[in-house]
């Protein structure tokens, strides 16, 4: 039997924080399923197909890592997949209250899918796809931000303003 983990996100864009994250968990699950939600309280720059593409260009190279989107609560994606975990990043503790209302919930949905919090590395631990996108937006360097896709994604997205 398998072992799938989800990795959940907006993903908008995809950050060498959250390849972190999911290359580090494909070492530990069977299979990672990292999953583009579209976050209604945010206004996406990427499509959820755009995201769909940016990650699967930027995880080809992790054998057991395949993405997928969904619309609905994660829980009921987790379940409907047959998932064991859900991993979710932190990049310091201010991630953790809000981290902390989100599993306490999915677990009164779901108890038997499991929570994995995974700190990213030191050298991410500021970076967000917030910040990559208004480095982005006034041309700033993000090579060492993110993948050369999503870089390439980013400046074609804001060559005109």
């Amino acid at each position: 039997m398998s072992r799938l983990a989800i990795c959940p996100g907006s993903f908008d864009p995809i950050t060498y924080g959250h390849l972190d994250i999911i290359e580090r968990a494909a070492r530990v699950f069977d299979e990672v399923r990292v999953v583009v939600f579209n976050n209604q309280s945010k206004s996406p720059l990427f499509s959820v197909e755009e995201r769909k593409e940016l990650i699967e260009v930027s995880t080809s190279e992790i054998p057991n890592v395949t993405v997928d989107s969904y619309g609905g609560l994660l829980m009921n994606y987790a379940e409907d997949v047959e998932a064991v975990a859900i991993i979710r990043g932190l990049r310091a503790v201010s991630d953790f209250e809000y981290e902390m209302q989100i599993t306490s919930m999915n677990r009164k949905l779901n108890e038997k899918i499991e929570t994995f919090f995974v700190m990213t590395n030191n050298q991410y631990s500021f970076l967000s796809s917030s910040i990559v996108k208004e480095i982005a937006k006034y041309h700033g360097e993000i090579t060492d931000l993110v993948p050369k896709v999503v870089e390439d994604a980013l400046k074609e997205r804001f060559k005109q303003g």
